[in-house]
């Protein structure tokens, strides 16, 4: 019997019923198929968790990376974090100006630097030391592909995030955002918080979409993890568990989580969420409500 492998991504939870989503729908399928075929080769869910998410920021197609939008005096500030579950080394950038691709700086931070976390100024200089992808000269943040939804920034659920088992059995966790349209300068949400939006163990790997302030005061992705390793729950009732108290906090989102066994969860309490999946018993999938 083949070790069991997977890959969840997710688009954000800040979808609306009725409107069309086919072209980021379209994204995430043709996303997930390449990360699959990444696992099956035997690539680690470390690797495989920044080049998904760094897809996803490139893409323009979700309010993280390219897709972002300015803050309230029109600066666009960039969040992002990189777990990996072997080892509990973590990485993340919170405020980054400058460059489209934080979940790159992010990993840079956990592997180059004896730092969790840099932000702003300082995440700024140590990505141009790291040689990290500046943004494109004249670049436009607000110039949207066709088929870009608007309620995405107004919801400021755009969200991205991917989690991976590996057939070695490595779990690995990554997420990343532009954070809320017009969002006070230096807003951080929960995406760069290692243990609100972002975990991975030995037992499970979570990225959480949302509204950022109540996902930090449930230590969401930590609390999952919680759940599972001392409560001993199963991966679909930690899950809802956690969004019962992201609710009972006054926020709403969603969570992609994947265990040591490929037992994948994606629960979310907003209309939808978009989401793609793959793993050694379900052949890649992609959905939004």
């Amino acid at each position: 019997m083949s070790a069991p492998w997977g890959l969840v991504l997710h688009g954000g939870a800040g979808v609306r019923a009725g409107r069309n989503y086919d072209r980021a729908q379209a994204f995430l399928l043709e996303t997930v198929n390449d990360g699959a075929e990444r696992l099956k080769r035997g690539a680690s869910a470390l690797d495989v968790v920044e080049a998904m998410v760094l897809a996803l920021e490139t893409s323009g197609l979700f309010v993280a990376g390219r897709g972002s939008a300015a803050n309230a005096v029109g600066d666009v500030e960039l969040d992002a974090s990189i777990m990996n579950g072997r080892d509990g080394r973590a990485g993340a950038v919170s405020a980054l100006r400058g460059f489209t691709n934080p979940v790159q700086v992010a990993r840079r931070v956990m592997e180059r630097s004896e730092h969790v976390m840099l932000t702003s100024a300082g995440a700024e200089a140590f990505a141009a030391e790291q040689s990290c992808t500046a943004s494109p000269p004249g670049l436009d943040w607000l110039v949207r592909p066709d088929g870009f939804e608007a309620v995405d920034l107004e919801e400021g659920h755009g969200t991205v995030g991917a989690v991976a088992l590996d057939i070695s059995g490595g779990l690995a966790a990554a997420t990343s955002t532009g954070g809320i349209y017009g969002k006070r300068p230096g807003r951080v949400g929960d995406t760069p918080i290692i243990g609100g939006g972002t975990w991975a163990d030995s037992r499970v790997a979570v990225s959480c979409t949302g509204l950022g302030e109540a996902f930090i005061r449930a230590s969401a992705a930590h609390d999952l993890a919680a759940r599972v390793r001392y409560a001993g729950q199963g991966l679909d009732q930690a899950a809802a568990g956690v969004l019962v108290e992201v609710a009972r906090l006054g926020g709403d989102g969603g969570l992609i989580a994947i265990d040591a066994e490929g037992r994948i969860a994606m629960p979310y309490d907003t209309d939808g969420m978009k989401r793609a999946w793959a793993s050694h018993h379900a052949a890649p999938q992609a959905a939004v409500f």
